[in-house]
């Protein structure tokens, strides 16, 4: 029998047979018996062997049947939990964080004389795990006015103990769990929040030394806490960023060091805070965030990730920058912070970032807010890095990150944005580009023009005729109708601002083609009449007429 099936072994529901240690009513001695078959569980799981099985085999008979003795109890003792076993585990912790109160207070200066009750302490946190299994009993839990004790612990001066109890938070705020009981989900959660749980956790976090194993536990295990409450409630996040836990982020993301779990952990909950949240995202700007996501994401414009999670972490780090520069008092910040420069160098270099760069470079050009960002990116050049980009789409696309539909979907946008918002030179020497080397870039325009008219047509014999009018719109805008829009919007400004030249090779492909310009007035009518929400009323009515101003001239 290995390691996982003597963990994973699940006892019969029959009666067990008497064994030699049944006699034994000693309730003390059956504890300490499933403390050593607990530690023997973990270090046998601990243990890293090239060989496992090796490792298997240094165990005793005696230590195996200790294990599942341990499994067997612990079972049964799952199935019996009721309100008197829950009031007494309750009991029990209160009187020993008692009297370890007040044997440290008696004797602050001999560790010797309180470390006993401090071991006792701990072992009564980790037996009132059981209580996680429980979410129905939760009710009783908060009535007993166990949330604030276990809060007190955090800040307990033996690190191990508020470790402790940072688990057994943990465990008790599983998702899961708190799903099998809405009442006992409710009643857990409003004592938690009533307690102050986030600020607790965030002043704890200071002091845990990650160079420690346990205590770099600690702090994953606060996270994770963190995590279940903001998923049961959402709107937590906005409290969980102002009591602190947003600079200790940001803080936590600039240690120097190598990479660690921690940290991947650190910037998913920064992704989680920002998701759909201005207050969060204006804060954010507020603390120099912009600068230390700037700052994190330039070790990657020459050297990719060394490993799996690593590229998670920095492709979090540009998801975060995405959502950040929604804010648009942020795309100052970015453009002061010299982040346009930075991602044109990795939109160069070639490594993994290029993907994530192209995103964020989208993101801080779109809208009428995009104007300076725009006018800076021609400035520096930014154009000789763009239109290679436009001209091929990449064929092994690093990580597989972004399919081509998606790189050429961002590249077409920052186009579009580019023309929309430049003015003067900079608007001049991007139509320019699409006169060089026999007008190549309206030929790869025109291209693109048919691939994806093509997907929409697809998709448009596929709908379904009874479909909501907005749901097929969707539909059909995530089946390539939103880059058709894009590249046609495109077409439509440089045949008009250019020289006649290019919309004479418009023209010329169409007819080769067979195509009609009736299609593309068709989409950029289509277009003109969904531009959403981005940006005031005004500019919006101002950006549809300035569309159909297009369509009639061309």
């Amino acid at each position: 029998m290995d390691v996982g099936e003597l963990l994973n072994y699940k006892p019969s529901q029959a009666v067990k047979r008497p064994g030699e240690n049944d006699e034994e009513d000693d309730d003390d001695r059956q504890k300490k018996m499933r403390r050593l078959a607990r530690a023997k569980a973990k270090e046998m799981t601990r243990r890293s062997s090239p060989t496992p099985s090796l490792a298997i085999d240094t165990i005793t008979e005696e230590e195996r049947a200790e294990i599942l003795r341990f499994v067997e109890t612990e079972h049964t003792e799952g199935e019996a939990l009721d309100e008197a076993a829950i009031k007494k585990i309750v009991l029990n912790f209160e009187k020993r964080a008692l009297k370890n109160r007040e044997m440290r207070i008696k004797f602050p200066d001999s560790p010797e004389k309180f470390m006993e009750s401090e071991l006792e302490l701990h072992e009564i946190l980790q037996e009132m795990r059981i209580l996680a299994t429980a979410p129905d009993y939760y009710p009783l839990i908060v009535k007993l006015q166990v949330i604030p004790s276990l809060l007190e612990l955090l800040s307990h001066d033996n690190s191990d103990v508020a470790v402790g109890s940072i688990e057994l938070l943990q465990e008790l705020t599983d998702v899961d769990i708190l799903n099998e009981s809405d009442e006992g989900a409710e009643a857990l959660v409003d004592a938690l929040l009533e307690h102050q749980i986030i600020a607790l956790l965030v002043q704890n976090l200071d002091r845990l030394d990650e160079t420690v194993k346990e205590e770099a536990d600690g702090v994953h295990n606060s996270l994770a806490i963190v995590e279940n409450l903001t998923e049961l409630r959402p709107e937590i996040c906005v409290d969980a960023a102002k009591q602190g836990l947003l600079q200790w982020i940001l803080k936590r993301l600039k240690v120097k060091g190598p990479f660690d779990a921690n940290k991947l952990y650190a910037c998913e909950m920064l992704s989680i805070l920002l998701q759909d949240n201005d207050v969060n995202r204006s804060l954010l700007g507020d603390i120099d965030g912009i600068d230390v996501l700037l700052q994190q994401l330039a070790i990657y414009k020459r050297h990719d990730p060394t490993n799996a999670e690593e590229n998670e972490l920095m492709q979090n780090l540009f998801n975060c920058l995405c959502s950040a520069l929604m804010c648009i008092p942020n795309r100052d910040k970015f453009l002061k912070g010299e982040g346009l420069q930075l991602m044109n160098l990795m939109l160069r270099e070639k490594k993994t970032s290029r993907n994530g760069s192209l995103k964020v470079l989208d993101y801080a050009v779109s809208g009428p807010h995009g104007k300076d960002n725009c006018n800076k990116f021609v400035d520096i050049l930014g154009l000789r890095t763009l239109f290679p980009l436009f001209m091929k789409t990449p064929k092994k696309n690093r990580k597989r990150v972004f399919s081509s539909e998606e790189h050429e979907e961002h590249v077409a946008s920052i186009i579009a944005s580019l023309l929309r918002n430049c003015r003067g030179g900079q608007r001049q020497r991007l139509i320019s580009k699409f006169t060089e080397n026999d007008h190549e870039k309206v030929d790869r325009l025109m291209e693109l023009h048919f691939k994806y008219l093509e997907k929409v047509e697809t998709i448009d014999e596929q709908l379904d005729e009874n479909m909501d009018e907005d749901e097929s719109y969707i539909k059909r805008l995530e089946g390539g109708l939103f880059t058709l829009q894009l590249v046609d919007y495109i077409v439509l400004e440089v045949s008009n601002a250019g020289p006649p030249s290019i919309k004479a090779r418009v023209l010329q492909i169409l007819n080769l083609r067979n195509a009609s310009v009736k299609t593309i007035r068709h989409v950029m009518r289509e277009y003109a009449g969904n531009l959403g929400d981005e940006g005031e009323k005004e500019w919006r009515d101002q950006e549809e007429q300035h569309i159909l101003n297009l369509i009639d001239k061309f």
